[in-house]
C-alpha cells in the first residue's frame, strides 16, 4: 500500500500545543492574504473557488477509524491536532477518550478568561469526554 495513503507513524497523534497554535494562526492570516489577492484577481471573472469540507469519517461524536490505529494511553483526554485537512485553518482541536470518541473544542478562550491550555479546562475537558 502506498504510504501517502496511510499516516505515518511518527505524525499519527501530536499534542495540541502553543506552537500548534501559532501555526494555525499563521495559516488562518496567510489564507486570508490569499483571498484578498484572488478577490481583487477575480472581481470581473466571477470565478468560483473549491471548498474544502469536512471529512465524514472525522466528525463529532463518531469513532476514529481504524485507519489511524490505536491511541496512546497517555494521550487519552489530552487535546491534540486535528486529522481533518478542513480544520486546518480553525482554532479547534480534537479529543479522544478510551472508546475513540472524536471530540472537538475551541482554541479560543473558554469565557474569555480559560484558554486552551489551562489546567482548569484541562481538567473540564476531561470530565466531560469521559464515558
Amino acid at each position: 500500500m502506498d504510504p501517502l495513503f496511510w499516516p505515518s507513524e511518527t505524525n499519527r497523534f501530536r499534542r495540541f500545543t502553543p506552537e500548534s497554535l501559532a501555526a494555525i494562526e499563521e495559516r488562518i492570516a496567510n489564507k486570508k492574504k490569499e483571498q484578498v489577492k484572488v478577490k481583487d484577481k477575480n472581481k470581473d471573472q466571477g470565478v468560483e473557488e473549491d471548498k474544502l469540507t469536512p471529512q465524514l469519517d472525522l466528525k463529532i461524536c463518531k469513532t476514529l477509524p481504524s485507519l489511524y490505529g490505536d491511541i496512546p494511553a497517555e494521550l487519552v483526554g489530552e487535546p491534540l491536532e486535528d486529522f481533518d485537512p478542513y480544520y486546518s485553518d480553525h482554532k479547534t482541536f480534537m479529543v479522544l477518550n478510551k472508546r475513540r470518541t472524536i471530540f472537538r473544542f475551541t482554541a479560543t478562550p473558554a469565557l474569555f478568561i480559560f484558554g486552551p491550555f489551562n489546567p482548569v479546562r484541562k481538567t473540564a475537558i476531561k470530565i466531560l469526554i469521559h464515558s
